[in-house]
């Protein structure tokens, strides 16, 4: 059976002071704060990545509906050249040029506004722009840290 290296030291009689009182499976206090405080910087890295990585879900939301929002004001413009246009052939000639013109302006009102409503709600998911995941998990780590003192101090 192999021995570890701490084994081989207590064998050898290169002890660690009251360490080597203790059973294997028992660890001192400032083992336990050493663990405590690598698992926190360990915990707050992992809240900061999770915090970034939500706030740029959220920021791609935002930028898509910003998006949405421009091609629906393109869509508008588009609306108003062919509005123009009818106008024009409504005048000049008071026939079916200027309907045809007609129809293809409340067509590209239409399209204008079901993107303008996809963009609405594209940015209505996105806010508030705070990372409510990262903040939740962090509240949740808070509250078993707290529990996990309380034990040790027991």
């Amino acid at each position: 059976m192999a021995t570890t290296d701490l084994e081989r030291d207590r064998m050898a009689g290169n002890g660690h002071g009251a360490r080597d009182a203790q059973p294997a499976t028992e660890k001192s206090v400032a083992e336990l704060a050493g663990d405590l405080a690598r698992q926190m910087t360990t915990l707050v890295h992992d809240e900061i990545e999770l915090a970034k990585s939500e706030m740029g879900e959220k920021g791609k939301r935002v930028g898509l509906g910003a998006g949405m929002f421009g091609f629906a004001g393109l869509l508008g413009l588009f609306a108003v050249a062919c509005f123009t246009a009818c106008a024009v052939a409504a005048i000049a000639l008071v026939i079916s040029v200027w309907l045809a013109a007609l129809l293809v302006g409340v067509g590209y009102l239409l399209v204008a506004g079901i993107v303008a409503l996809i963009g609405r709600s594209q940015i209505a998911r996105a806010t508030p722009p705070v990372p409510a995941e990262a903040m939740e998990s962090a509240k949740e780590d808070v509250a078993w840290l707290k529990t996990q003192m309380q034990s040790a101090r027991r």
